[in-house]
């Protein structure tokens, strides 16, 4: 069975060629859309043998429905990839084995991926493993339509396998980038949140209709329980528990930064963000709406 994979980019010269080629074995198609790169992300792309067309950015689930929609799709299985990810020599075979002799009963193939931090693998901590819906049967999948933690989704009922296989996240872009990446994540953290409050926009809850244990749990958990902790106890919290109840110290001294800005810092900033949003809006939907527009590029 024929693979495309559609891969979203901007800026990612330092990774685009490690991408396509762990794909290329696998994929019959590769389908990238950029948002107007300053780099060479273009060229080196179609010198690899990618499809580009390019596109203005809204958010991460606009851009990639746009691209299911409209990447004139021939193939029976499509795949999801980031630039800065890439397929490990067992996932390539494993899928090639898998894509050829998989029944017609099966919808969607999840992947385990590792999160690389500065060259650390982060194995604990409840990152590892973290599986994710990354191939699905052309014409079945869509992306939830969400300004954060967007999942692809699929019809009720649906049968899915998982490999063993993995993917890597290994982003080398440095600090620096990883800073202002998690500035920008972070207001978008924000309007999820704030959603959980007020009425910003209708909610996209199409993966509570999935078979998808992990995705569903960690959304409950996430709108029932740690959207309704006061704002800064929250990211304390989780620290303590990915750090200490989850065992994240014993990924060292790297890891030990990952968890404090990933799972302190940064939660720590999107409550900051809400707490500025919400005072200076006074709860009214218009004035909030305004200021996300305005200061954080936000568009409801």
């Amino acid at each position: 069975m024929k693979l495309t994979v559609i891969i979203l980019t901007h800026n990612e010269q330092i990774h685009i060629e490690r991408c396509l080629r762990s794909l290329r074995p696998i994929a019959s198609r590769l389908f990238v859309v950029d948002s107007f790169s300053a780099d060479n992300t273009v060229e080196i792309a179609r010198s690899l043998g990618a499809e580009v067309v390019q596109r203005e950015w809204k958010n991460y689930a606009d851009q990639f429905q746009w691209a299911i929609e409209n990447c004139n799709v021939q193939s029976g299985w499509l795949m999801r990839m980031d630039a800065d990810e890439y397929l490990e020599p067992e996932a390539q075979k494993e899928l090639q084995d898998v894509l050829a002799q998989t029944s017609d009963e099966i919808d969607g193939i999840y992947l385990k991926r590792k999160v690389y931090f500065e060259g650390q693998w982060i194995r604990h901590g409840g990152f590892y493993p973290h599986t994710l819906l990354r191939i699905w049967r052309a014409g079945n999948g869509r992306i939830e339509q969400r300004w954060m933690d967007e999942h692809m989704v699929l019809p009720p009922g649906a049968k899915t396998i998982t490999l063993t296989g993995q993917l890597v996240d290994d982003n080398l872009k440095g600090i620096t980038f990883w800073i202002n990446k998690h500035n920008w994540y972070a207001s978008r953290e924000a309007v999820d949140l704030l959603n959980n409050k007020y009425p910003l926009f209708e909610r996209d809850e199409r993966i509570k209709q999935m078979n998808d244990p992990q995705a569903k749990w960690k959304r409950l958990i996430k709108e029932r329980v740690y959207s309704k902790l006061p704002a800064g106890m929250r990211a304390v919290l989780y620290f303590i528990y990915r750090y200490f109840l989850m065992l994240g110290f014993l990924d060292g001294k790297k890891g030990f930064f990952w968890h404090f800005m990933q799972g302190f810092w940064y939660r720590l900033l999107v409550d900051i963000k809400i707490l500025e949003i919400e005072g200076r809006s006074q709860g009214d939907i218009k004035k909030m709406r305004q200021i996300l527009r305005d200061e954080h590029s936000i568009y409801l």
